[in-house]
């Protein structure tokens, strides 16, 4: 098939779309089905459950734990991401700004803003994360950067 082919073939697709003949297999993801990361990819204390089989096209789902006492590092990255607080409490610097949270709290990180989670509590940490990186991975832009398990005010930004 040429490449014309192939643009008139999704072109046809295109005025004749019927979203239920496309709909994806799997509609629920079970959260047992995370892998669960550890510290050695990381960086940090913390785990996180990558949800890989959520068909979502432009957002990226995990779930992540912050053990008492902890933080994640400090990192910067090209997406959007909002942190879904479902359990414990702590604090967030993003940029210059310290801020606290709690159960129930949606944590907002704008793209390339330095940032890193706290867990100043007793217990875990337990927080749904949501993100715009397969969007940005599909335009072959996504990009994260890690400053390592450092504040925010000891980041040298010369």
């Amino acid at each position: 098939m040429t490449n014309f082919d192939q643009w008139m073939h999704k072109l046809h697709e295109m005025k004749d779309y019927a979203p239920e003949r496309s709909m994806p297999e799997h509609l629920v993801t079970r959260s047992a089905s995370a892998r669960w990361l550890g510290e050695d990819v990381t960086g940090n204390p913390s785990k996180v459950g990558v949800l890989t089989d959520i068909p979502a096209k432009s957002m990226e789902f995990y779930l992540q734990e912050i053990p008492a006492g902890t933080a994640t590092d400090l990192q910067r990255h090209v997406h959007e991401s909002v942190h879904c607080v479902i359990e414990g409490s702590g604090y967030s610097e993003i940029g210059p700004k310290t801020l606290r949270w709690s159960a129930g709290d949606f944590v907002y990180t704008p793209p390339w803003v330095w940032h890193r989670h706290y867990n100043d509590g007793t217990g875990r940490v337990r927080m749904i994360l949501v993100e715009n990186s397969r969007q940005l991975d599909a335009l072959g832009i996504n990009r994260r950067e890690s400053a390592g398990n450092i504040p925010y005010d000891n980041m040298d930004r010369s």
